[in-house]
């Protein structure tokens, strides 16, 4: 998560095969299968796509965050796609990553992880969005120093952003009738985990500057 790492070439090619191979996989399998659910989410994902985009024609990601960002991507497309092995243990309904006990049940679920990492990796956007703002006045980004102030701006833009998710799901279990979102402790765990995540990205942003 270096904040010195120069902003990505135009040609990306690296990212944008990745991205294409697992969404054209994930399309694939979703219809295949029958799952609106995921059908849905694609969608959604294929707009995150054209606003990073259009965000990286603006103001110049670096390589790290834009594969930082299709990482986030597959871990979410496998989370609902990918089957789970007989015996592991899961949580809900639907034997899928997204429900999967990384350690024993009622500890640490993979949809927690994918939260917390994810919602890292969108506060360290927050940050090249604010240097690039704070840029436009005329100074330098190299001159932007990761203050406390600013971190916890881009950690509560981090967090934000985490609750937009959470709209977009529930926009997903009123039109949907079937999911695998969860209920209401699930949603407190999901922004706890987004918490998590944001402090920790935070806390690597002010030690890596």
């Amino acid at each position: 998560m270096s904040d010195t790492e120069t902003p990505a070439k135009p040609k990306l090619w690296g990212v944008i095969l990745f991205t294409l191979a697992y969404m054209g996989v994930a399309v694939a399998v979703s219809i295949a299968r029958g799952n609106r659910e995921f059908v849905f989410y694609i969608v959604v994902m294929l707009v995150l796509v054209g606003v990073v985009t259009w965000i990286h024609s603006r103001i110049q990601l670096t390589t790290g965050l834009l594969w930082g960002l299709a990482i986030w991507g597959l871990l979410h497309m496998a989370g609902g796609l990918v089957p789970l092995p007989a015996g592991w243990a899961y949580d809900g309904d639907q034997a899928v990553l997204y429900s999967w006990w990384i350690l024993p049940p009622g500890y640490l679920k993979y949809d927690q992880v994918v939260h917390a990492y994810g919602f890292g990796i969108t506060t360290w956007l927050c940050w090249h969005g604010l240097r690039a703002a704070i840029g436009g006045l005329g100074i330098s980004r190299g001159k932007v120093k990761p203050t406390l102030g600013l971190l916890t701006l881009c950690a509560a833009g981090g967090m934000g952003f985490g609750a937009l998710n959470e709209v977009v799901e529930f926009i997903a279990v009123l039109a949907l009738p079937e999911t695998n979102v969860g209920g209401y402790e699930n949603t407190g765990w999901d922004l706890v985990s987004n918490l998590a995540g944001c402090a920790l990205a935070a806390v690597a942003l002010r030690f890596t500057h």
